[in-house]
């Protein structure tokens, strides 16, 4: 039973150094800024999804014509 007691404090430590560490904060970063980046894309591709048809269907005459 001891042994459990030294595990959850060791435990309880390592989530203190995790909360205190800020070596994730590069890459929550970068993931926020991808998660905005596809957000904007998605937003483009419905505002002109007329324009996107049009563009999609001329590729595509144009492949099928080689």
């Amino acid at each position: 039973m001891q042994g459990l007691g030294v595990w959850v404090a060791g435990l309880a430590v390592r989530a203190r150094e995790l909360v205190a560490s800020e070596d994730g904060q590069g890459t929550t970063e970068y993931a926020i800024l991808v998660g905005v980046l596809v957000v904007i894309a998605i937003v483009a591709i419905v505002a002109f999804r007329g324009k996107v048809q049009e563009l999609w269907t001329a590729i595509s005459d144009g492949i099928n014509s080689l």
